[in-house]
C-alpha cells in the first residue's frame, strides 16, 4: 500500500528556452498587465546581455528599472521600490537576478499591498519583528533567475528588518515570510542569461539547488510527484554541474535540472527543504559565508550522519545519482551516495572545511547547534530521525 500524501501545488507558468524573454510582453498581456517595473541589482542592471533582452521582451510594457537590490535584502530597499511602484502606477514586478533580488521583489509587493505608506508599514514590521501580510491581492510578480539556488517559484521570501542600512548586520533581525500569493505568476528560464553570472556565484548557488533535489527525496513531506521531478532533476545536475568550471558549461541540463528539483518544493502546506538546509541556516547570521558554500562543506557530513540513523530512501537517491545499489539499503550504497555528492561539490571547486569560514571557531558550535535544532526545516527530517544536540555538534566537528 502506497503512502498517503497531499500535493496542493499551484505553480506559475514555467517558460524555458534561449531568448524566452521575448515572450515577456505576451505573458503580461495574458494577465492584462501593462506597466512593469524590473527589480534587480546594480550589476545586473549594468550587464547589457542580461538587462537588454528583458527590456526588449517587455517592450511597451516596461515602465522602468529599479536596480538597487543587494544581497543584504534590507527592508529599506523594498520601501524604496514600493514608493517607486506607487509613484509610477506600476501594475507588475519583474524580479531579475539572484535570490536576493527575487526576495526584495516579493517584499515590494507586500509593502504595496498595505493601505498605509510603505515606510509606515515597514516601521510597524520592524517594531513587531515580523512581516505583516496585507489581506487583499498582491502585486503580481514575474521571476527571471540568473543563479541556480532553485527557489525561484516559491511562496517564501526573506528580509532584514531595518530602515537604516548603516546598522551592523549582526544587530539586524532577519525574518522570513510565506504566503501562496508570493508565488510568481510566471518564471522565465533562459540558459543564455546564466552565462553572464560569475562562475563562483553560479557554483555556490548550484550546490544549494542540488541539495534541494536531494532533500525532496528523503524529506518527510515527499510525494510520488516530487520523487519523479526531483529524481530526473538530480540526474541532469549530477552529470552537468561539474561543467560549470569548464569552458563549455552544460547550461541546458543545468537550468532544466534546477527547474525540476524545485518543482513542488514550495507549496501552501509545505516547504520541502530539510536537514541540510537547517544546518545551513545555523550559519546565516554572524558569518560572512553564502548558503551555497556552507552546503558544500556540510552536505556530505550531514548525509553521512543521516544514513547512519535512517534509510533516507537511499535506493531512490542511488538510482538518481547513477550509483550501483538502487535496490540496496546497505551501508555501501549510502557511502557511494555520499561519495557522488562529494564529487559533484569538488567538481565545482567549492570549499570543503568549516575551518575556512572567516570568524568561525569551534567554541561557537553549541550556539550554532541551538539555531539548527530550532530551524523550521527540522520538522521535515525523515521519520524516526530525532537529532540530539550532541549528534549535531559531532557533524560540525567532522566538517571542521
Amino acid at each position: 500500500m502506497g503512502e498517503t500524501f497531499r500535493f496542493d501545488y499551484e505553480p506559475g507558468t514555467l517558460l524555458y528556452g534561449e531568448n524566452i524573454t521575448d515572450k515577456l510582453g505576451n505573458e503580461l498581456a495574458r494577465h492584462d498587465l501593462t506597466r512593469a517595473l524590473v527589480v534587480c541589482g546594480e550589476t545586473v542592471g549594468e550587464t547589457k546581455p542580461v538587462i537588454e533582452p528583458v527590456r526588449e521582451g517587455l517592450n511597451k510594457r516596461l515602465a522602468g528599472v529599479f536596480d538597487q537590490t543587494s544581497s543584504n535584502k534590507y527592508l529599506s530597499t523594498a520601501v524604496k521600490g514600493a514608493e517607486r511602484v506607487q509613484s509610477e502606477d506600476i501594475d507588475a514586478l519583474v524580479g531579475l537576478g539572484a535570490g536576493s533580488s527575487l526576495d526584495t521583489t516579493k517584499l515590494i509587493s507586500v509593502l504595496v499591498g498595505h493601505d498605509q505608506a510603505p515606510a509606515e508599514a515597514a516601521r510597524e514590521m520592524i517594531e513587531d519583528g515580523t512581516v505583516h501580510l496585507p489581506s487583499g491581492n498582491l502585486l503580481p510578480i514575474v521571476a527571471i533567475p540568473t543563479t541556480l539556488a532553485g527557489a525561484d517559484m516559491s511562496t517564501i521570501a526573506g528580509t532584514r528588518l531595518t530602515l537604516d542600512p548603516e546598522t551592523p548586520d549582526e544587530k539586524i533581525e532577519g525574518v522570513g515570510v510565506s504566503d501562496s500569493r508570493l508565488t510568481p505568476l510566471a518564471g522565465f528560464y533562459d540558459p543564455s542569461l546564466f552565462e553572464h553570472t560569475p562562475p563562483s556565484v553560479l557554483t555556490g548557488s548550484a550546490m544549494n539547488g542540488f541539495d534541494k533535489g536531494i532533500e525532496m527525496i528523503y524529506g518527510r513531506d515527499r510525494t510520488a510527484i516530487t520523487d519523479a521531478t526531483a529524481s530526473h532533476g538530480l540526474r541532469l545536475l549530477h552529470r552537468s554541474l561539474p561543467t560549470l568550471r569548464t569552458d563549455s558549461p552544460a547550461f541546458d541540463d543545468i537550468v532544466q535540472g534546477i527547474m525540476l528539483v524545485q518543482y513542488g518544493l514550495s507549496t501552501s502546506s509545505a516547504y520541502r527543504a530539510s536537514l541540510i538546509h537547517a544546518f545551513g541556516h545555523g550559519f546565516s547570521r554572524g558569518y560572512d559565508v553564502t548558503q551555497g558554500a556552507i552546503h558544500a562543506i556540510l552536505a556530505p557530513h550531514v548525509l553521512d550522519y543521516l544514513f547512519g540513523q535512517v534509510d533516507g530512501r537511499r535506493g531512490l537517491l542511488a538510482d538518481a545519482l547513477g550509483v550501483d545499489g538502487s535496490t540496496d539499503s546497505s551501508e555501501e550504497t549510502a557511502d557511494a551516495i555520499v561519495d557522488e555528492i562529494t564529487a559533484v561539490r569538488d567538481g565545482m571547486d567549492l570549499p570543503t572545511r568549516l575551518r575556512s569560514v572567516d570568524g568561525l571557531k569551534r567554541e561557537h558550535f553549541p550556539s550554532i547547534v541551538e539555531t539548527i535544532l530550532a530551524d523550521s526545516f527540522m520538522e521535515n527530517v525523515p521519520e524516526k530521525l530525532d537529532p540530539t544536540p550532541e549528534e549535531i555538534e559531532d557533524v560540525l566537528h567532522a566538517a571542521w
